[in-house]
């Protein structure tokens, strides 16, 4: 998380506390609907310093879609008609009295973002209907305002809503203890580069969080096919398909909304949907995969989806289970790229060897990428592996690449600080150019292995089982010189005990 921003956050949160604000789940929901307010904000404001350069060339030329039109916002069962104008963060927080600010927030802008996609069928209003605004009084919010409107703060950049949850995790010392540690925004980034999104995938997230997946790949899409996103079929596709994702919590489903929404997707296919469960049959349908699943816990057998238990040999860890679904869901020729616990590349109990077996052997997996274990700090010392695979349900797998991570651009302590030393880009060109990996050594960093020798060994995934290690040749001198070595410092310490028995008196 930025430095700025998390002192920022800090003392927001420290200011609620004062307040009597004392709910930690209560405070993140109102600070990410104060930065939703602002950024929707900040975004149309930047569009539209954009748009005046355009007008330059293009007179004619006009916002698409602007989320604060001209005219009035009319809401008949709100009773609100109010200029689209003064539910602009930078226009209602100069109004100088709190409690005026106060009373229309309470009464037209909370309202308005609730109903803000119009259609109440729409992922983002179902969501929405049951947002509450819960800060208690005028001079709440204005310190809330106050402390949000910083100059210094760019809440525009990507995922901040994610940042919150993730200051949030930090405060209530729970980060981790249902395996909900968020994925670092570097490792998301590496992850897309490695699968490279298209205008033609259909993207999942099945354990989504804040999105962050979703919101990565949007973004490598829009910077890659800009021009393409200006046809017609690619740019409803985008607004209307490409984006899946699910989420067990539905403050989780919430949030990743709004930002998905915010990050200039019209209708993502958002749900609360426990994707292990036996609700939940879909089976073929998507092109990509992008996740980081729970990894701990066990799901009773009677909740587990048959189909996901067939694959796992009847297992019950959830890590183990994504990765039967994700085999499930995509289509033929579909990849994925999921982070799993280490114990999953080499643990020995039949179903660990069956999920690996039917990844290696009935589709075609193509990469093992393990990581050091302070990557999740400071919410888990858990070691990791990114697993790349395509479902063939033919086979397909030749030979894996392996690549050991030794750092990742920050120190693998708790403070996580930004260093020298990254991996990260000599991953993403190796990948991208396994036909030199070929000429590599097991005593490498990086190497292919056949699948025959992976088959020997049980598919076994871990790097170190395949690895080499340089053992360079030690010469000793000759016996006689050891022995002569020995005798001679035998004698010496002799000579010396006797030198201090002597000085001793004895």
């Amino acid at each position: 998380m930025d430095n700025t921003l998390k002192s920022k956050i800090d003392n927001l949160w420290q200011f609620l506390w004062n307040s009597g604000m004392a709910n930690p789940l209560t405070n993140l929901q109102q600070i990410t609907y104060l930065i939703f307010i602002k950024m929707l904000d900040d975004k149309q404001i930047a569009d539209e310093k954009r748009l005046n350069t355009i007008r330059l060339i293009d007179p004619t030329a006009t916002l698409p879609n602007p989320v604060f039109k001209e005219g009035n916002y009319i809401d008949p069962e709100e009773n609100i008609n109010v200029p689209y104008t003064s539910l602009r963060w930078s226009y209602f927080k100069e109004f100088g009295s709190p409690e005026r600010v106060y009373e229309h927030m309470r009464r037209n802008v909370f309202p308005f973002i609730k109903k803000l996609k119009g259609d109440k069928s729409s992922f983002f209003a179902q969501f929405m209907q049951k947002a509450n605004f819960e800060v208690p009084n005028a001079a709440t919010l204005d310190g809330m305002i106050q402390r949000l409107s910083d100059p210094v703060i760019d809440f525009n950049r990507s995922d901040v809503m994610g940042d919150c949850y993730e200051n949030l995790l930090a405060r209530m010392s729970t980060a981790g203890q249902l395996g909900q540690f968020r994925t670092p925004r570097h490792i998301i980034d590496m992850m897309v580069e490695l699968v490279k999104p298209g205008l033609e995938d259909r993207i999942l997230d099945p354990a989504m969080g804040t999105a962050g997946f979703l919101i990565e790949s949007a973004m490598y899409i829009q910077r890659h096919f800009r021009d393409e996103l200006m046809r017609k079929e690619h740019n409803d596709h985008y607004h209307n398909e490409m984006f899946n994702g699910f989420d067990i919590d539905k403050d989780m489903v919430a949030f990743g909304t709004m930002n998905v929404t915010l990050h200039g997707i019209e209708n993502p296919h958002i749900q609360l949907q426990n994707s292990l469960s036996t609700d939940y049959a879909e089976k073929d349908k998507y092109t990509l995969v992008l996740a980081n699943p729970p990894f701990k816990g066990s799901l009773d057998a009677s909740v587990v989806s048959p189909s996901l238990s067939t694959v796992s040999a009847g297992g019950k860890k959830t890590e183990l289970l994504f990765l039967a679904l994700f085999l499930r869901v995509l289509q033929i020729g579909g990849r994925c790229a999921s982070i799993v616990p280490a114990g999953v590349l080499f643990g020995n109990s039949k179903s660990h060897k069956a999920i690996r077996k039917a990844i290696i052997e009935d589709n075609k997996l193509e990469a093992v990428i393990s990581m050091p274990s302070g990557v999740f700090q400071p919410y888990a010392g858990v070691s990791t592996a990114i697993l790349l695979f395509r479902k063939t349900e033919a086979g397909g797998t030749d030979e894996v690449w392996f690549y050991d991570m030794r750092a990742d651009g920050y120190s693998l302590d708790l403070k996580r600080t930004e260093v020298q030393e990254n991996d990260i880009p000599d991953i993403i060109a190796r990948f991208n150019n396994l036909e030199a990996e070929k000429k590599r050594k097991r005593t490498d960093q990086s190497f292919l292995v056949p699948l025959e020798e992976i088959r020997a060994n049980d598919y076994n995934l871990s790097f170190n089982k395949y690895r080499k290690t340089d053992h360079a040749a030690v010469e000793y001198p000759p016996t006689t010189e050891i022995l002569a070595e020995i005798e001679r410092l035998n004698q010496q310490v002799e000579e010396e005990t006797a030198a201090l028995r002597k000085l001793l008196g004895k």
